[in-house]
């Protein structure tokens, strides 16, 4: 298996595409629940490494004639072929209530009132911010957070702040954000590198490249009344390349607003893994980094991926005081654990295994926490996937689980003295999962039509446009195209069975993750399963599946209130259904009720992840995810997910591109007058929806 996250490599006639390929993995079937011994964790210092603000880094406005056209930086992955799993998992389909709504209501324990919905960062804004230097990225991997009035969305690799009804609290920087000689209003957007101080992705003036920002997630900390925000680092090349040396960047507001200044603080992660079997040696990726929270520390976690060889080498986790963070300190105490042969269950290193996407918990307001043991923050992780069963050789194993893991960091008070701190965990039995087959949506397997302009264009061989007859020719090369065959149109890639986000709260630990699902004994879907644990006890309080018949389910995120009332935010799509953005309410009582979609999708996903002659000459994998998240404010929670937002009809698409055609000098942005906001870009059409519901 390859790494998780991988970065295609293509050269197209005028776009040669970035996309982040997170989660190849699943395996592993074992037996009964038991505890590991503690984990003995090491510590460094990190030092205060500057600061930041949401506000647009220098740049030279990106054009036409333009040195570098590129669209994707370096490295190539072949993806990970999605084999069907052989067994059933049974479930009766879960009702589907009425679409949600802005209104106002009684609360109704399994009916969350939608408050507020509206979309937040989209492919146009991302690519083109900072005068269009950028790349195109799939997927967005949705980071969010709330708090002190202000909603955070951190995405790859934009970053914007909101108002609870959805307007922009950042500077509008339309005037000055030029792209192709014209002004592009980009909703406020700022991208990553700017916000963290960097040189932009790429210098499109000059070809060179800055570090790339990747797998951002953030929360707010109602204790100490700050943001966090974190994102992986790699370094790369000023002419493109890893150099393998790569970061988990922190930053922490200064105050409670998120529209201010903000602390940066770096973690070095190159060198973070275990050598297993003598096979797998460093450097380390740190991949897919995820953020939790407790009364007294901030967690981070990686997954850690040797760059040279396929074997896996363990979750790694950080804990540093968040009160230190909170006031800036110069210096920082990090205490490091591996989790590499943590977990005794059997794999192919022999009688344990590593932990694998060890996600930990956030916890709603300020008494939610667990004091116990001198303090403790929870994780969950899950271990059907080949990182966990096969970390040496890479190989594929059974991608099936009965078990997920909690683990338990406690004494956790020490992080504000002298750190001593303890790292366990137990193995639960749990309701059998397996990886997901591909999700469906309208057309699939089809050939496009023109409502899905950049598949049609593909395989468009008649259009006269700029660059000759045929639409492909402004996007791909002859020998792409020759090669690669007719499009259709594509399904998307799920998530594999790895932990999504994990919440603490009324003495619980709720987690979600993707699986396979026979929704009424029929043909097998992408679903969800979830698990609501008593961590102190060891003990499954409540479990369960959400799926449902012609329908596909996948990247969920639980909120959950300090009362214990739950909404977990996911795509739908399917049969009938484009990528939708969808809600469930979840409490420890029913587990999980009737679903909804609070925004229906509009169009088919029309990225480039997803076409063969995009991807030549790597096999395509159409990404989506890489995940949810949600955010809880007092008895409301915000949720976000990756769906599409608008339709577009070909000739619009094209432009001026097509001879005779008119509208925008951006290909595919869909605006229909020349420097108009657009609603995508040529190469992807994805969208994230914020919503606030109050369960």
């Amino acid at each position: 298996m390859r790494i998780a996250k991988r970065i295609l490599v293509t050269a197209l006639s005028s776009f040669v595409l970035l996309t982040m390929l997170a989660a190849t993995s699943v395996v592993f079937n074992a037996s009964i629940a038991h505890a590991a011994s503690g984990i003995t964790g090491t510590t460094r210092t990190i030092t205060l490494g500057g600061t930041g603000a949401p506000q647009v880094g220098s740049f030279t406005p990106s054009g036409a004639h333009d040195v570098s056209q590129d669209e994707f930086s370096n490295e190539s992955d072949g993806g990970d072929v999605v084999t069907p799993y052989p067994g059933m998992i049974t479930s009766p389909s879960t009702s589907n209530g009425s679409a949600g709504s802005v209104t106002s209501g009684p609360k109704a324990k399994s009916n969350p009132i939608v408050n507020a919905s509206f979309d937040g960062v989209n492919h146009y804004q991302s690519r083109y911010t900072r005068g269009g230097n950028q790349f195109s990225l799939e997927p967005p991997d949705q980071g969010l957070c709330a708090g002190n009035g202000q909603v955070v969305e951190v995405v790859n690799d934009a970053f914007n702040v909101y108002d609870s009804s959805g307007n922009s609290l950042l500077p509008d920087n339309t005037a000055t954000n030029i792209v192709s000689g014209l002004p592009r209003n980009v909703g406020h957007t700022i991208d990553l590198n700017s916000f963290f101080g960097y040189a932009p992705a790429i210098n499109r003036s000059t070809g060179v490249r800055g570090p790339e920002m990747t797998d951002p997630s953030c929360l707010f900390d109602a204790a100490t009344q700050r943001f966090f925000l974190v994102s992986l680092r790699l370094e790369q090349f000023p002419t493109g390349g890893f150099t393998t040396q790569n970061f988990l960047d922190l930053a922490v507001s200064k105050t409670a607003s998120a529209t201010g200044g903000w602390n940066i603080y770096h973690i070095d992660v190159t060198n973070d893994g275990t050598n297993t079997g003598g096979v797998n040696p460093g450097p380390y990726l740190g991949d897919y980094p995820h953020m939790g929270a407790d009364a007294n520390g901030i967690y981070l976690t990686t997954n850690a991926y040797p760059w040279f060889s396929n074997g896996f080498s363990g979750a790694q986790v950080y804990a540093m005081s968040k009160t230190a963070l909170a006031a800036g300190a110069g210096t920082v105490t990090v205490v490091h654990f591996d989790t590499s042969g943590a977990v005794n269950v059997p794999s192919d290193a022999g009688s344990t295994q590593p932990g694998f996407t060890v996600w930990p918990a956030q916890s709603p307001g300020t008494g939610s926490f667990d004091s116990d043991n001198g303090g403790a923050e929870f994780f969950m992780s899950s271990n059907a996937a080949d990182e966990a069963q096969m970390p040496v050789s890479g190989n594929a194993g059974t991608r099936t689980s009965n078990q997920i893991i909690v683990w338990s960091m406690t004494n956790t008070a020490s992080l504000n003295g002298s750190p001593s701190l303890a790292l366990s965990n137990q193995v639960l039995s749990s309701n059998t999962y397996a990886r997901p087959p591909a999700t469906q949506q309208p057309g699939t397997g089809t050939a496009p039509t023109s409502a899905v302009p950049q598949g049609f264009c593909l395989n468009d061989t008649t259009t006269v446009t700029i660059a000759g007859t045929g639409c492909w020719r402004l996007l791909v090369s002859s020998a792409a195209h020759t090669a690669s065959g007719p499009e259709t149109v594509t399904e998307i890639d799920s998530n594999d069975t790895r932990m999504q986000q994990v919440s603490y709260a009324n003495g619980k630990l709720w987690g979600a993750l993707d699986t396979a699902l026979n929704p009424d004994g029929g043909a097998q879907r992408a679903g969800i399963a979830y698990f609501i644990v008593n961590p102190n006890a060891g003990k499954m309080v409540k479990q369960g599946y959400l799926g449902a018949a012609g329908h596909d389910f996948t990247y969920p995120a639980i909120g959950v209130t300090a009362s214990g009332r739950g909404v977990m935010a996911f795509t739908d799509t399917g049969d009938t259904t484009f990528p939708s953005a969808a809600y469930a309410a979840i409490d420890a009582q029913v587990g999980v009720s009737a679903w909804n979609d609070i925004a229906l999708g509009a169009a088919a996903d029309d990225g480039f992840s997803g076409y063969k002659a995009q991807n030549f000459p790597n096999p395509k994998r159409p990404r989506w995810g890489d995940y949810g998240a949600a955010a809880v404010v007092g008895n409301s929670i915000w949720i976000a997910s990756e769906y599409i937002a608008h339709s577009c009809n070909y000739t619009t698409w094209g432009g001026p591109f097509f001879v005779g055609g008119s509208g925008d000098n951006l290909l595919g942005s869909c605006a229909s007058t020349l420097g108009g906001v657009g609603t995508r870009t040529a190469l992807a059409n994805w969208a994230t929806r914020i919503s606030m519901l109050t369960p």
